[in-house]
């Protein structure tokens, strides 16, 4: 009988293998689910197969509970067994190098005997693949070109993405290890290279064969403590195995930015102390050092070191915190979710209240809703409101104008419980231009709330340009609040310009910006912005009972 880690690796293998061979994806995916589904599984699986009741996990219906049932008991599969014959070996691993198909792939293999990226690379270098069939000189260059970029690790995770797979990681690694996350991702940086993780034991090295028998891993290289692979994700994984003992002092040294940890250094220095001596934890070695412990989110070498010197270091917000959901779309305008989904769905997470504000007339690209249509609207959200506990808020996201103009007119902006205002049109601006437009709307009585405030998309869109220090003080004037951004793609604002804000007193709302009930789960990568940006529960205005949130956000 075979535990549900060792089939789950043998379903996801599955659906890489179906992926690269080009069937259809769906079915690829429904492998994956699966396998996430075993590794997380709560019940007793020997129990749901002898019983035959697998296809009551969620996503396992009867070809899928076959497939483990038999991969349980015998530990094969035909179904993987003929996709392995059929493709040939290292196919998944090569099928991260952009525009290399399985075609190319499997001409390669026949002609050079390639099997895997390290194959590739040493026979480009040696001038081989140009004389393969299709590629010439300028393929050749194109396919070392993406090995280089692969290999550095140029291509970045967005912070979403690395969490899960980190996530996923991580329960594997714990199953024979006390370990954590690590690296720009425990600081909960917007993107980040590659993941990394701490894992501590009595067998350094058997950490490390445990860690290699992740179904996912597509290549490693191993260097005494250290571990490095690349996933089938391509996502790059670094670990970091120690004993117990420097456990503490290896996640400290591995979690803090190159400045945070240097400066930890000089005062381990003027005090004589060894910053990798054993430790119970980081808070030991935080004492030690005469300083407040420093949450992970700040150690940026940006003020925190004196802070938690002086004992000065601001109680960060908490996700438990939130007591209300913002910035939440549906389908009247671009959310893939009704109005009574998403209620139920924050009812579901404990919230008070949930603020619908999809967009407004502008943004016709995104089904802004008209003044008629926002009766219909509201009339919904009352019958919504009778099957919920949590009280739905009737808002919009305002299209800030050209001219500094809120979207609707007063009277009606003037009903809504919450307006949040935001730049979705930059009329090909300049910074002077943007600050007058951005200054202007702040005049508006209506406006409460800067929604994504300098608009970008990491990695795909730069924020707008305007005077932000000028923008800062006219929405403290105005004294109105600056939304905080979960959505992966966004997380806006930065975080040097969150304390630059709070510096200001101005208030803030920590939003998921959700299009459909599984993006409420942004709310935490909004929080982990916050964090990054100092901010406490009360600097946070949804953090507030509904009748003090109402007194703050209404026009």
């Amino acid at each position: 009988m075979q535990d549900r880690f060792f089939i789950a690796g043998q379903l996801r293998e599955i659906g890489r293998l179906l992926d690269v061979k080009g069937e259809n994806r769906f079915k690829a995916r429904a492998y994956e689910r699966a396998a996430r589904a075993l590794e997380t599984l709560d019940a007793d699986l020997d129990l749901l197969v002898l019983n035959r009741r697998l296809t009551e996990i969620p996503g396992i219906g009867s070809a899928l509970a076959a497939v483990i049932d038999g991969l349980y008991r015998t530990g094969k599969s035909s179904l993987l067994d003929e996709l392995r014959e059929q493709l040939p070996p290292g196919a998944v691993e090569m099928n991260l190098i952009p525009g290399l198909s399985l075609k190319k792939i499997t001409a390669l293999h026949a002609a050079l005997g390639v099997a895997s990226v390290a194959d590739l690379k040493a026979a480009g270098e040696k001038g081989l693949i140009r004389t393969v069939k299709g590629f010439g000189a300028k393929g050749e260059a194109k396919i070392l070109a993406a090995i280089d970029k692969l290999e550095s690790g140029d291509a970045r995770l967005l912070l979403d993405h690395a969490t899960d797979e980190a996530e996923r990681l991580l329960r594997h690694v714990r199953a024979a290890a006390k370990a954590d996350i690590a690296g720009a991702l425990r600081r909960r940086k917007e993107s980040v290279a590659r993941i990394q993780i701490v894992a501590a034991g009595a067998e350094p090295d058997k950490l490390i064969d445990d860690f290699l028998r992740y179904p996912a891993i597509v290549h490693s290289e191993r260097m005494d403590a250290l571990c490095r692979a690349r996933l089938a994700s391509g996502a790059m994984v670094e670990l970091h195995a120690v004993h117990d003992a420097d456990y503490a002092a290896s996640l400290m040294r591995h979690t803090g930015s190159k400045r945070h940890y240097a400066r930890l250094e000089e005062l381990a220095r003027a005090k004589r102390l060894d910053l990798d001596a054993p430790a119970k934890d980081e808070t030991e070695i935080y004492r030690h050092l005469g300083m407040h412990y420093v949450p992970p989110e700040l150690r940026e070498d940006e003020g925190e070191i004196e802070a938690a010197l002086a004992g000065k270091l601001p109680p960060l917000v908490e996700y438990d915190d939130i007591t209300g959901l913002t910035h939440c779309h549906t389908v009247y305008s671009d959310g893939k979710n009704s109005v009574e989904e998403m209620a139920l769905a924050a009812d579901a997470l404990g919230m008070k209240y949930l603020t619908i504000t999809d967009h407004s007339p502008s943004a016709f690209y995104a089904g802004g809703v008209d003044v008629e249509r926002l009766k219909q609207q509201w009339e919904e959200i009352d019958r919504a409101q009778q099957k919920v506990k949590v009280r739905l808020l009737k808002g919009t996201e305002s299209d800030i104008r050209p001219d500094g103009s809120l979207d609707y007119p007063d009277e009606v902006l003037a009903r809504f419980d919450v307006v949040i205002a935001s730049i979705h049109q930059r009329n090909k601006m300049d910074a002077d231009q943007m600050t007058r437009r951005l200054v202007a709307a702040m005049k508006s009585p209506f406006f409460k709330v800067w929604g994504h405030p300098l608009g970008r998309l990491i990695g795909s869109r730069p924020p707008l340009e305007c005077r932000m220090e000028i923008v800062l003080d006219a929405i403290a004037e105005a004294k109105a609040a600056i939304e905080v951004n979960g959505d992966p793609h966004r997380l806006d604002l930065e975080p040097r310009w969150i304390r630059a804000a709070r510096e200001r007193g101005i208030k803030f709302l920590i939003s998921t910006d959700a299009h459909s009930t599984v993006a409420l789960r942004y709310l935490r990568y909004g929080v982990d912005m916050a964090r990054r940006g100092w901010l406490t529960a009360g600097d946070v205005l949804n953090t507030l009972p509904l009748k003090n949130f109402l007194a703050a956000v209404r026009p």
